[in-house]
């Protein structure tokens, strides 16, 4: 398992794991439905929604890396990405 915060960045979903801390404290993050908490524990199956301004992204983890360092072509692999859709209510 890996935290939420070091998923996010070693998968470069997120380019530092600052920002992917503060995008959980802003509660843009959720993991399986709910808000999540850059310290989340995250395993293979989870679903994550990452909400960037005007845009979801929705992704289902494949793997755990087992290390914080991941090459950048296997970066790609530890997810698969649902939907990236851009979303225009108002609240971003």
């Amino acid at each position: 398992m890996m935290r939420l915060d070091l998923f996010l960045k070693t998968s470069r979903l997120i380019p530092r794991r600052s920002l992917a801390q503060e995008l959980c404290d802003a509660g843009r993050i959720s993991v399986n439905g709910t808000v999540a908490k850059s310290s989340k524990e995250i395993k293979a199956g989870d679903a994550i929604d990452i909400r960037r301004r005007e845009r979801i992204t929705k992704i289902v983890v494949n793997t755990v890396p087992a290390s914080k360092q991941v090459s950048k072509q296997s970066a790609g692999e530890l997810y698969s990405v649902v939907s990236d859709e851009a979303v225009d209510d108002g609240l971003f």
